[in-house]
């Protein structure tokens, strides 16, 4: 029987000494330092710490965390399967009803021993092999969230009334794998979360100070912009986030419809995959949630740690590309996960 404090860990913070666990997003404007995971569909879980202080990531004591064997992963679409759903989604896009949607699958691989996994020891081996800017883990067991984080993009930053987004959309082994393609899916993103922040921002208050940014992360690279907006007075955390969530990078546009063809096309629910997770300072009217990419979460109940990969799907996408994207963007993180990898890049032996 597992017996694990809650947690989380943000940015060189351990938030510590659970106080409050809420569904209820206007909890996130009252008071306090908050943990927060919004699954993909829809579920929110709020956890308020009483003790948050400095702590960078411990390195890993060895043993600390045991993956699944390397071979055991296996996919919720496998390649026939995504690339055929790619296939469907361009011919939604040639009738006119999407302009882009995100693909995902979720990969699933047994624990050796569930009772023993700690996603905190898990973030610790993340940190050294595949280092994220939001990185983190949210560790609440008897609430079914444990996530270990190494997420790119941000999905809202906030600060007083400042609110921002990272959109990220176009990905490749290097800057000159990017294809125009990847610049138009930004630019589509782009505008939808314009559109969104637009709906509780100031009128004329969004602006993209930046779009099309190249950004390296490990073994690849990205393209990312940024929209920034003044939230208006009347809206609190439970009007942004219902104007925002999903994160248009990981739905599509028109965010609706790609929805509709995500549930028809899915097998199974992104839980964390795709969803917020971050944290949320009310007494300092600041926070930081990142899109739940690059994320793993246990599963206590099937003994499985599972992890999600996907990409966005537009009217230029070639079916075999778009899988070896979603293999590019999770084979380092399986690795790190399953033990095979060290931050030198180099494969460890079993």
């Amino acid at each position: 029987m597992y017996d694990l404090a809650p947690l989380a860990r943000f940015g060189g913070l351990l938030a510590t000494d659970l106080r409050d666990v809420t569904s209820d997003p206007e909890a996130l404007d009252s008071a306090g330092f908050w943990a927060v995971c919004a699954d993909f569909e829809g579920r929110l879980t709020c956890a308020r710490f009483g003790d948050v202080r400095p702590d960078p990531v411990p390195a890993p004591p060895p043993g600390a965390w045991r993956g699944p064997a390397a071979g055991d992963w296996t996919s919720s679409l496998d390649r026939v399967a995504y690339t055929e759903g790619v296939r469907r989604i361009r011919e939604h896009i040639a009738r006119g009803e999407v302009y882009q949607a995100n693909l995902c699958r979720v990969m699933s691989a047994p624990l050796p021993d569930p009772a023993a996994a700690d996603v905190d020891a898990l973030t610790a081996l993340l940190a050294r092999g595949n280092p994220a800017p939001y990185a983190g883990t949210i560790r609440l067991p008897a609430h079914g969230v444990e996530i270990a984080t190494a997420s790119p993009e941000l999905y809202l930053r906030r600060d007083g009334r400042t609110v921002e987004s990272g959109p990220i959309k176009g990905t490749g082994r290097t800057a000159e794998d990017l294809l125009e393609k990847d610049h138009a899916e930004n630019v589509m993103i782009v505008d939808l979360v314009r559109n969104d922040l637009g709906r509780v921002c100031a009128s004329g208050s969004v602006t993209v100070p930046e779009l099309c940014a190249v950004e390296p992360h490990p073994g690849l690279v990205h393209l990312v912009s940024t929209v920034r907006g003044e939230l208006d007075e009347s809206a609190g955390w439970r009007e942004l986030l219902d104007a925002t969530f999903p994160p248009g990078s990981v739905t599509g546009a028109p965010k609706s419809s790609a929805l509709r063809i995500i549930e028809a096309l899915e097998t199974t629910a992104r839980g964390p995959y795709c969803g917020g997770v971050g944290w949320v300072d009310a007494d300092r009217r600041t926070a930081e949630l990142a899109v739940g990419i690059r994320t793993f979460w246990i599963d206590r109940a099937e003994g499985m740690l599972r992890f999600g990969t996907g990409a966005g799907i537009t009217w230029g996408s070639d079916p075999e590309r778009e899988w070896a994207e979603t293999e590019l963007k999770a084979s380092r993180l399986l690795a790190v996960a399953s033990g095979a990898y060290e931050a030198s890049g180099k494969a460890i032996s079993r």
